[in-house]
């Protein structure tokens, strides 16, 4: 695989560098190749069935689907039970998936978490589970190659930034380049929550930095400073995900003055649903004006040849 490009931009003043993993591929970009990558090197005949869990706008969810489909193996995901809009809603992650072949699964909420305990008792050894966005030790693999790309840039830059859902991005890329500042700020749950997440992969290192956001967002509703952010970020060219890379651009614009790179996480693919969600909140109108704020971007087109 060509490694991703770096890019410049400018945003408030600042001049910030972008590494484009978003441009890997279409559904398995992002920071979702970089922790499946083991799994894309594994021969295709020593699984046949992936199992994972989590929710609806999972990019994990998507990428496992979309590597499932290139091994040929069944992909069996596990949710609790969705609205009816989410069944009949023909955009976003979700659907997606669903059209590469995975097999979904809703659970009671009463037994979800009971029966996610019990995935790995007696598997079969040709069934492997991925856990919930895709937190393993073996996304270790995936960063390190990583880290070797950000070596090779030669930029002059000695931090690095990316969002954190469970954290093992940040985490492994900031054991694999101990050189390096690796900034994060926790997009699902609290501090507290995502350095549990990390303590259960490895030792945190010094050099990993939690940007603390500066009030409580809930992951995936929509906010207005959130959807702010987003335009921002599109006036430079490049598309972000609305879910996790929007606390990480507010916490590292307000709380850092070097320069850094970020790592684009991908993502960009669940934005088709979200961007319904600000239209309901009413956060933007889609009209000739805001052009659905996309300025028809199409991944496809742009997608890193192997």
């Amino acid at each position: 695989m060509t490694n991703s490009p770096v890019c410049e931009i400018e945003l408030d003043g600042r001049v910030l560098f972008v590494k484009r993993d978003d441009l890997i591929d279409p559904f398995l970009a992002g920071n979702k190749y970089r922790k499946l990558y083991a799994l894309l090197q594994t021969p295709a005949n020593k699984f046949n069935k992936i199992i994972s869990y989590g929710g609806t706008q999972s990019n994990a969810m998507l990428a496992i689907a979309s590597l499932c489909q290139r091994k040929n193996w069944e992909f069996i995901y596990y949710t609790k039970p969705l609205s009816l809009t989410q069944k009949s809603e023909r955009r976003g992650n979700f659907f997606h998936a669903l059209s590469l072949g995975m097999r979904h699964v809703q659970l009671q909420e009463m037994h979800y978490r009971e029966f996610i305990a019990s995935l790995r008792l007696n598997l079969d050894e040709q069934t492997f589970v991925i856990d919930q966005g895709g937190a393993d030790t073996s996304a270790r693999e995936g960063l390190e190659v990583l880290a070797q790309e950000i070596r090779e840039t030669n930029l002059d830059v000695k931090a690095l930034a990316t969002p954190s859902g469970t954290g093992t991005t940040a985490l492994y890329l900031a054991i694999s380049l101990p050189e390096y500042t690796v900034y994060t700020t926790p997009c699902v749950g609290d501090v507290l929550y995502l350095k549990e997440q990390m303590s259960a992969l490895a030792e945190i290192p010094n050099n990993l930095v939690i940007l603390e956001p500066e009030k409580k967002y809930h992951f995936a509703k929509p906010y207005s400073v959130f959807f702010e952010i987003y335009k921002k970020t599109l006036s430079c060219g490049i598309e972000f995900d609305l879910l996790y890379a929007p606390g990480m651009w507010k916490c590292l614009l307000e709380q850092t003055d070097e320069k850094v790179l970020y790592i684009h996480s991908g993502g960009v693919s669940g934005n088709e649903s979200m961007l319904q969600r600000y239209k309901k909140k009413g956060f933007l109108a889609l009209n000739a004006d805001t052009t659905v704020a996309r300025v028809s971007y199409d991944i496809s087109k742009h997608r890193i040849k192997a």
